[in-house]
């Protein structure tokens, strides 16, 4: 799904470099229909753990993902009504050592178009950010997701398309693609059941090896815990993905909420 390498570099801003090993990211979700009104503040959180996979660093200097534990704060401003700013602040990680480290940020700008509570809506979101040798070769990277998605009823669809850049480092990479979807069932007006996936298709300039590139697939839930919106994941990795077994969250923390 995204490579150690570009693990980092999506950590700090996404990137995909589809000849390399991968690693968990910063975050983990599938982006949907939900933006910030104008002038409102929004917090998510998001945690993964590596449970189990190879732990060979991907080359030298770099930190191993396996039970490498990432604790990240997205923070986020309603600019209009189809405009969102926000920022990866710290991008955190406590390793294997059990050392607590700051590894870089990420900035990102979202639009969403006017949309109705049901039926199809579109977007897409631009992230950079730069970070530490431990995570990425290349220090400064980008990604532009072309988010779309459907809801009718208690079925909710969302598929995001990710093109993943460098900025400026000394692995030159080519612009790689990755698939992100997501299908759920609400089973309950405070409780989705679904699956998401998110499938490598090597470089953009000769998309469609799967097979070759990181993939991961979750079982997920999406509920509230009071005011709390919480995603957890427990998920697969396959294809060239080094992490065997992944568990995330993403926690929507209700500041600036009404």
């Amino acid at each position: 799904m995204i490579n150690r390498i570009t693990t980092a570099a999506l950590l700090a801003l996404g990137l995909l470099a589809p000849q390399t090993t991968h690693a968990a990211p910063e975050e983990i979700q599938v982006y949907m229909d939900e933006i910030n009104r104008p002038g409102e503040i929004g917090l998510d959180v998001h945690v993964n753990h590596v449970l189990a996979g190879d732990g060979t660093p991907d080359y030298p200097g770099a930190e191993s993902s396996l039970h490498r534990l990432r604790v990240t704060p997205e923070f986020s401003l309603g600019l209009t009504k189809t405009l969102e700013l926000g920022a990866y602040l710290p991008l955190a990680t406590v390793a294997r050592d059990g050392r607590l480290r700051v590894d870089g940020f990420k900035l990102r700008l979202k639009y969403l178009a006017p949309h109705r509570e049901a039926g199809f809506y579109w977007g897409a979101n631009l992230e950079l950010g730069k970070v530490s040798h431990r995570l990425d070769l290349n220090p400064y990277n980008g990604e532009l997701k072309l988010i779309g998605g459907w809801r009718k009823g208690r079925w909710i669809v969302g598929v995001n398309g990710n093109f993943d850049f460098v900025v400026s480092g000394p692995q030159h990479d080519p612009v790689s693609a990755e698939l992100a979807t997501k299908l759920a069932y609400k089973v309950t007006p405070d409780l989705a059941l679904g699956v998401e996936s998110y499938n490598g298709a090597g470089a953009l300039r000769s998309i469609g090896h799967f097979g070759s590139s990181e993939q991961t697939t979750f079982a997920v839930a999406d509920t509230h815990i009071g005011r709390f919106e919480i995603n957890a994941g427990l998920g697969k990795g396959y294809g060239t993905n080094t992490d065997a077994t992944i568990l995330k969250f993403t926690i929507g923390v209700p500041i600036g909420r009404k």
